[in-house]
């Protein structure tokens, strides 16, 4: 039987041998694989990721040893690939999405400066609430605060939904208008 050195390019490793099939197809085909994909694909950080599923792809194919032109069939398995994930970009709708950054992660830091500006907004925003028509504020509260829903709060109150509604617009608009002073 041949090394894997000694078996020529391009013949898979006999059946039940998946080790050593995985490093002659990884030997052969990772680097042309690599710029394939490299030139087909923006995000060079998928590249590994690509090459990677291509390998997958063909270990689990059961019947690779019978493939006559395995270049081929290499290559149009890495085609499949860019199909497939080329539709899952469009049903997630990945171009859509902002990229998370470090910075917009919330912190657990309990710093004093982080305890106080809390308190700040805290105090502004009873302030501005305070600002509010009695009847606004009950409304606002009645819906933030206790879950109500404008069918009740209007019968609670004895107005309309048209007037809960307006109610709570004034309120959020009030309440914004305060807090964007604030910071």
């Amino acid at each position: 039987m041949a090394t894997p050195r000694e078996r020529p390019i391009g013949v898979p490793a006999p059946a039940g041998d998946d080790a050593t099939f995985l490093a002659d197809l990884d030997r052969r085909y990772r680097v042309p694989l690599m710029r394939y994909f490299g030139k087909r694909i923006r995000e060079a950080y998928d590249v590994d990721d690509l090459v990677q599923e291509v390998f997958i792809r063909l270990v689990r194919q059961a019947a690779l040893e019978s493939v006559e032109q395995i270049d081929s069939y290499v290559f149009q398995t890495a085609a499949n690939v860019i199909r497939d994930r080329a539709r899952r970009h469009t049903t997630r709708h990945h171009r859509e999405h902002d990229a998370l950054s470090e910075k917009d992660l919330p912190t657990n830091d309990l710093s004093p400066e982080r305890v106080l500006l809390g308190t700040e907004e805290l105090a502004s925003a009873v302030a501005a609430l305070e600002e509010l028509p009695e009847n606004t504020r009950r409304v606002f509260v009645l819906r933030r605060y206790e879950g109500m829903r404008h069918e009740e709060i209007a019968a609670h109150l004895g107005m309309t939904v048209s007037g809960v509604r307006w109610h709570m617009a004034q309120a959020k608009a009030h309440l914004a208008r305060r807090l964007e002073q604030v910071r």
